[in-house]
């Protein structure tokens, strides 16, 4: 997954996130792609609500209104991905 978010020419980095991890609506000035590995992480963006499993990936535009949460017992690892 890392590869194939380089070669489409983004930055990443791994994160893990704990139980509980919530982040408030936000927005960022990159565009972004939220990639987990494992775990279950919600996100909400425009209206909508998804949740993300291993090897799923939900695009980020510049500038859009998210937010996103751990869902369940396990932890998620996940791989932020940003192009400026």
């Amino acid at each position: 997954m890392r590869r194939e978010l380089e070669q489409r020419g983004y930055s990443v980095t791994r994160y893990v996130y704990p139980p509980g991890t919530r982040f408030p609506e936000h927005s960022h000035e990159v565009d972004k792609i939220d990639a987990v590995l494992s775990g279950r992480f919600r996100m909400r963006m425009q209206g909508g609500e998804v949740i993300l499993e291993a090897g799923d990936m939900l695009a980020v535009p510049r500038g859009v209104v998210h937010s996103a949460e751990v869902v369940g017992d396990e932890p998620v690892v996940s791989l932020d991905a940003i192009r400026y």
